[in-house]
Order: C-alpha cells, then structure tokens, then sequence
C-alpha cells in the first residue's frame, strides 16, 4: 500500500473536482492563503487501494477457483457471492491466495473478505505488515 504524509504545510481542506481514478477520489487542496492549519490537518495520510497487479492476480484465482468462463467479467468490484461463490468456494479462494502470495490469512480477516478487492487489499497489508 502506498502512503503519503503531509506536514503543517499541508493546505486548508477545500475540495475541488473529485475525479473517479480506480475506485479512489483524487481530491484537489486550495491553500486560500492559510497558514495557521487546524491540528488535525498538520499530519494527512493517505492510503491508496492495493497494486493494479495484486488485483489481476486475485481476478485471476477467483476465476480460476470458480471454474468461470472467459467471458465472464472479474474486477475488483466483483463480489464472490455475484459470482456464484459459497462459503467453502471462498474458503478455497482464501487458500489458493495464500499459496499465490505466501501468506497466511487469519480465519477472522477471511470473514470479512468479500470481493475481489477486498481480498486484494487484505493481501497487501498482510504482505505490508510481513515485510516491516
């Protein structure tokens, strides 16, 4: 997961002309001439969804573990249950992720997985986590 950190530099929080990029807001910051910032605005930390390629794979098992046609949209909005999967298809979902990845996935963080990007954003902070 990527992560930017602002300092007491960082402008008032005025939005301008959200856009729609991969399921994220990009969001515009207007300064106005301010340069006395709230406390709870000296320190702005953004996380951004999990890697392009994380989501391809993850689209890819799910596809593969559902035996789904090729014709058949997988993204990372896809739910499993849309799908046609039943709790012991996401269970072996969770497995083949744990062996594309090489990781271990808690049973109470596979409970709460349930679509593709879900399962791509666990993967990259369980992978974040690993590697600190």
């Amino acid at each position: 997961m990527a992560a930017f950190t602002g300092s007491s530099t960082l402008p008032s929080c005025q939005c301008l002309a959200p856009t729609r990029v991969s399921g994220l807001k990009m969001v515009s910051f207007s300064n106005m001439g301010r340069t006395n910032l709230p406390l709870s605005f000296r320190r702005l930390q953004i996380s951004c969804a999990a890697k392009p390629e994380t989501v391809d794979k993850v689209c890819n098992i799910v596809r593969k573990q559902l035996a789904l046609k090729e014709d058949m949209s997988v993204s990372g909005e896809s739910k499993f249950a849309a799908l046609g999967a039943d709790s012991l298809d996401t269970v072996e979902i969770v497995m083949g992720l744990e062996e594309e990845f090489g990781i271990t996935v808690e049973e109470e963080s596979a409970q709460n997985i349930a679509t593709v990007q879900d399962a791509a954003d666990l993967i990259e902070k369980i992978l974040e986590k690993d590697s600190a």
